[in-house]
């Protein structure tokens, strides 16, 4: 499988994802301004929604979106426990979060990308801030999102938070989302998968 990344992007949950799980990734790093591979690819005629993750199944087929990517990989390596088994009240909690993580901290990000008035970044950060409270009380007493195991969503949840060095968002105010933070960042498949992007300076 090849996995169509940009450092540091949301692409990097599904990378942990498969670096957890054991699972053998090709990588081609895709410069989203310019829509071109590493490998030299236009990146539109591989994914026309111009966007990372994508992923090129060994079948010659494309999967997108983070949310479904990342429980694709998982679902590859089930003794993982990154996702539990379908069906099971545990394995829809961990959909619970892939889905807060995706709508309200992945697109709460969006305008600070962007060119935007005080204004619109103030609120934009009034907002996450509110998110950033509730996964606060969530994580009081635990290690990961779901208790004592690390899943598929504090993949998600990690590459997510993360930006927050890149915009400069204190989260000092959040001591067991730091704590949490340093943990996911401190597991050393998740510090392969930082490597591998040129994220951390050793694997």
């Amino acid at each position: 499988m090849k996995l169509y990344y940009s450092a540091g992007a949301c692409s990097l949950a599904p990378h942990i994802v498969a670096s957890e799980a054991g699972l053998p990734l090709e990588l081609d790093k895709v410069n989203l301004r310019t829509k071109t591979t590493e490998s030299g690819c236009d990146f539109l005629s591989v994914n026309p929604k111009g966007y990372v993750p994508a992923l090129a199944l060994d079948n010659g087929e494309l999967l997108t979106e983070a949310t479904v990517v990342i429980q694709f990989l998982a679902d590859q390596a089930p003794a993982s426990g990154l996702l539990p088994r379908s069906g099971t009240r545990e394995r829809f909690r961990v959909q619970e979060w892939l889905s807060f993580v995706a709508s309200e901290l992945h697109k709460g990000f969006a305008p600070l990308w962007r060119p935007v008035s005080e204004d619109c970044r103030r609120l934009a950060l009034d907002i996450l801030h509110r998110r950033f409270a509730y996964l606060e009380r969530a994580l009081e007493g635990r290690s990961y999102l779901m208790g004592e195991t690390f899943t598929a969503a504090d993949a998600y949840a990690f590459t997510i938070l993360n930006w927050t060095h890149f915009h400069k968002v204190d989260l000092s105010s959040y001591p067991w989302t730091v704590a949490y933070m340093r943990r996911v960042a401190n597991r050393p498949r998740v510090r392969k998968a930082m490597a591998a992007e040129g994220l951390l300076k050793e694997a």
